[in-house]
């Protein structure tokens, strides 16, 4: 790599991984809770009712956070958008930290939803338009390597703060540091975004040409530039097309395949192990120490495997990586569930539950936010990826709610429910094989273009 390249290798590293913070913080808020939780519920005086919103309430925030931002991140800009994530988060972890009711950690907890919505939608958009097609599966894999990152990180921080004082003092105080430790990464992520630049792609359809070529020749250098701004020009008007346009025969591929993609990634039951691990562990016959040690494991996976997704990506493929994910994970729920069914909970079935995390963080995790952010063309990128976003979102509401019932239900218990998981991700395995084409290597315009009737392109 000459010195060129490597500068410009640099500069779209740094803009991405500070956009990456976005990642990390939406990591931590959606794992927080669970180490709060009991100590807030004791405090607070919370019914099962109240405890179960507690949790999902910040899942509430994401849905329309997710909605709005793709409407506010075309009109004002990626960067602008970041900006108010950061903000929002920053926010929500101080009002969290201090509620003197439970009203008002509700409403901190959503604002915080707004923030993860609104960043799981414009975070992977922006890393997608800044980054050079060579480079855009690892740069883009980043957002997901920032959840898992804050998630796992989460399970420490919990627990070095709960070690800070007895029971009496974690249901006074302990809770409040948890939550609001938030803080501190979102000033970091509030001060880095002024050194990032706004999304050259956003900037030329403004007609800011001069501001974007500035941004691509440090990008890949001027030759790049000049293509870039040419193919945005040619595939994109100034105007923005009305939401509606979505669904017309234009887009409605793309869209229905964003759309399946993120129901797929929820409802193989990714959210039932990270939110109840310790539970379903304990289910399982572990005490609560080794039920915690076991989660440790499931993070420490979901991290590395994270990395098998950045190494390969760009080299196998989404495709090739997606077909593997979904097969070793619909093997592994299987084995779960048959290890349930026949009540064998010892050291196998953590090897299971590992199993199906780390195919899941090589193909489902990253890939999902990726290949949504590249499959739309220009004009209706932040909209439609919203409509993704907040997809994922209500799937993930469902499979938060519905888990417990199905786990504790007399007619399906846990081995059915994860019966259920491994026929869910094998489905979404045909889905990728007839239905999902790859988009390594090609360029976000080459891609947009690729939608559209052979005979209008």
């Amino acid at each position: 790599m000459n010195a060129s390249s490597s500068q410009s290798l640099r500069f779209v590293l740094f803009a991405t991984s500070v956009t990456a913070i976005g990642g990390f913080l939406f990591g931590y808020d959606t794992a927080v809770i669970n180490g709060a939780n009991t100590y807030l519920t004791a405090h607070l005086a919370l019914n099962p009712t109240q405890e179960g919103l507690a949790a999902a309430s910040a899942i509430l925030g994401c849905i329309p956070g997710a909605m709005f931002a793709g409407f506010l991140s075309d009109r004002f800009g990626r960067k602008k958008m970041l900006f108010i994530c950061a903000a929002l988060y920053a926010v929500s972890g101080l009002l969290s930290a201090i509620p003197r009711t439970f009203s008002e950690f509700l409403a901190a907890r959503i604002i915080s939803g707004l923030g993860i919505g609104a960043s799981s939608m414009i975070c992977p958009v922006y890393i997608a338009e800044i980054a050079p097609e060579k480079w855009r599966g690892r740069l883009g894999s980043l957002f997901q390597l920032g959840i898992v990152t804050g998630i796992f990180l989460t399970l420490f921080v919990n627990r070095i703060i709960q070690g800070m004082g007895d029971e009496a003092w974690n249901t006074s105080l302990g809770w409040r540091w948890m939550l609001g430790m938030e803080v501190v990464p979102a000033v970091v992520f509030l001060g880095l975004l002024f050194t990032v630049p706004e999304s050259p792609r956003w900037l030329t359809r403004q007609g800011r040409t001069d501001e974007a070529r500035s941004i691509l020749i440090r990008v890949d250098g001027p030759a790049h530039a000049e293509q870039e701004i040419a193919a945005i020009l040619a595939s994109t008007s100034r105007t923005d097309p009305p939401f509606s346009e979505l669904f017309t025969a234009h887009f409605r591929r793309p869209l229905l395949l964003a759309v399946l993609l993120a129901v797929f990634s929820q409802f193989c039951g990714i959210n039932a192990i990270m939110y109840y691990s310790t539970k379903i562990f304990e289910t399982a016959g572990a005490v609560k120490n080794a039920a915690f040690t076991s989660s440790v494991w499931v993070g420490l996976i979901n991290l590395v495997f994270t990395f098998v997704a950045i190494a390969f990506v760009d080299r196998l493929g989404r495709r090739p990586l997606l077909l593997i994910g979904n097969a070793v994970q619909a093997a592994a729920l299987l084995l779960v569930g048959w290890l349930f069914h026949t009540s064998q909970h010892g050291p196998l079935l953590l090897v299971a539950v590992v199993l199906f995390i780390a195919a899941f963080a090589m193909a489902m995790g990253p890939i999902t936010w990726l290949y949504c952010s590249e499959i739309f063309p220009n004009e209706i990128r932040g909209r439609a990826m919203s409509v993704a976003a907040f997809v994922v979102w209500v799937a993930c509401y469902i499979v938060a709610q519905t888990f417990p019932m199905l786990n504790d239900s007399q007619a399906i218990g846990p081995a059915k429910t994860f019966w259920i998981y491994a026929t869910v991700s094998l489905i979404s395995f045909f889905f990728v094989l007839t239905m999902i084409p790859e988009t390594k290597g090609r360029t976000l315009e080459e891609i947009g273009r690729s939608w559209k009737p052979s005979s209008s392109r």
